[in-house]
């Protein structure tokens, strides 16, 4: 079974994908400053990472 797990504040959010049958990470990510000038998107899944900045 897989688990989404989301972290929420008032100008971030933070997420993993695990599966829970052996406890691995199958994607994680943060979305920064939501709304705010410099915001950020990083997400990383299947070894690889993608960065997004406005």
């Amino acid at each position: 079974m897989n688990v989404l797990v989301i972290n929420c504040g008032s100008s971030s959010l933070k997420y993993q994908l695990i599966n829970m049958q052996n406890e691995e990470v199958l994607g994680k990510g943060l979305v920064e400053r939501i709304g705010i000038e410099g915001s950020k998107l990083t997400h990383e899944a299947a070894g690889k990472k993608i960065v997004i900045e406005d």
